[in-house]
């Protein structure tokens, strides 16, 4: 597993509190960030509040914005909340087709490495964990039942294993590769065929396995 940044807390009112956690769930859940609006309205508040309490967290490094793009907020590199500090503990959000794809499951659920492999430190508010099911990325040493730490971006350059969301809503863990205007979601299994698409989602980059013997 690769080397983490070190983690630095940040302490926010309620309200920005619900905002970050909002703009991170919004992030993990669909690859993006949500508009002004989509904020206002998630939490029955109005624009002009929203807008107040994200130039607040900008300000507290909470959040980072393109001020030249739409949908750009992202989570300041390296911040946890204070009560999401524990060492060694990511959101599990879910689980990872290493097979044919299968849809995303969300869960209200957290992977904490002290309670699977004793103590660990570090943590980046930008990595979140996966259980992956399933043989497709055997030959890349990511098997049934391991889990996946990935770091949170929509980019990918070719060779890296991805979490991609396809066309039709589902989810797999494979190598991205872009080539000839297709994109190639590469298995590490030769029983596997690769899935052609002219385009999908990457909802973030593997970094990490972590797998309990």
């Amino acid at each position: 597993m690769t080397a983490m940044k070190s983690h630095r807390s940040v302490n926010l009112t309620p309200q920005q509190l619900k905002v970050f956690k909002l703009v991170r769930e919004w992030r993990s859940r669909h690859g993006l960030s949500p508009t002004m609006q989509e904020l206002a309205d998630e939490l029955g508040i109005s624009k002009v509040t929203v807008f107040e309490h994200v130039e607040a967290l900008i300000e507290k490094g909470a959040l980072e914005r393109d001020a030249n793009k739409a949908r750009s907020l992202s989570i300041g590199d390296g911040v946890v909340l204070p009560d999401e500090a524990r060492a060694g503990t990511f959101p599990l959000v879910g689980r990872i087709a290493a097979g044919m794809p299968i849809e995303r499951v969300e869960q209200g659920e957290e992977l904490r490495l002290e309670e699977i492999f004793g103590p660990r430190r570090g943590q980046r508010g930008s990595l979140f964990a996966l259980q992956v099911e399933g043989m497709s990325m055997r030959d890349e040493g990511i098997f049934d039942g391991d889990y996946v730490i990935v770091e949170q971006r929509n980019h990918a350059r070719n060779g890296e294993r991805v979490v991609a969301l396809l066309p039709n809503g589902e989810t797999t863990l494979k190598s991205f590769f872009k080539e000839r205007g297709q994109i190639r979601l590469q298995p590490a299994n030769p029983e596997f065929p690769p899935i052609l698409v002219d385009d999908c989602q990457i909802q973030g980059v593997v970094v990490g396995v972590l797998r309990r013997y």
